[in-house]
């Protein structure tokens, strides 16, 4: 039995398309033990998306970024986010579009990009996939000053830090964000050696 066979829809109604898409769903959902139940959900529909840490193996370095988030600032995060460039596909490949995300965000131009891994980051509300990818970069990849796009409300600064530096950020609550802290740990683990 497949899960398509464990779902039968019953009603699907559009709250909000104003930004993304918000839908309430009732369906029936067929349990373990065999039951049918109904069950009313909501999701958000924003895309799918991709995020990117570009490292410096030689100086041990990531370029991230600092910029306001209002959901996270509503929710007590007095701060503003530490996070990993990153944005949505828009229809493009998850490649192509985080190339492109952190030539604007970052202002560099990279070569090789590596995909580490897909999750999906809100799976009890939220639709996204993220797709994760590393790259190295060095200083003669800079194209341009980064910042993100004003006219898309975008007010990005961009920061290089120490891998070490970042990680202890994670470790005290300075580097919050979800997607960032996964690539520092794959970084970690999978990148940079014990320093």
């Amino acid at each position: 039995m497949t899960i398509q066979d464990r779902v039968r829809v019953h009603e699907v109604t559009l709250l909000s398309d104003n930004w993304y898409t918000l839908r309430t769903t009732a369906f029936d959902w067929r349990r373990n033990d065999g039951q049918w139940q109904r069950m009313h959900r909501e999701t958000y529909d924003r895309g799918n998306g991709a995020t990117l840490l570009p490292y410096d193996l030689q100086r041990r370095t990531v370029l991230l970024t600092r910029q306001f988030r209002y959901p996270a600032f509503v929710n007590g995060h007095d701060d503003l986010l530490i996070e990993a460039a990153a944005g949505l596909l828009d229809d493009a490949a998850p490649e192509e579009r985080i190339r492109a995300e952190v030539e604007e965000e970052l202002g560099f131009r990279l070569g090789e990009v590596r995909k580490v891994f897909e999750c999906f980051m809100s799976p009890g509300s939220v639709t996204e996939k993220l797709h994760f990818f590393v790259a190295p970069y060095e200083s003669s990849m800079r194209v341009g000053e980064g910042g993100g796009l004003a006219e898309e409300g975008e007010d990005i600064e961009v920061l290089e830090l120490g891998i070490d530096e970042a990680l202890a950020m994670v470790a005290d609550g300075r580097i919050a964000d979800a997607k960032t802290v996964m690539l520092l740990y794959h970084a970690r683990l999978h990148v940079f050696s014990p320093g």
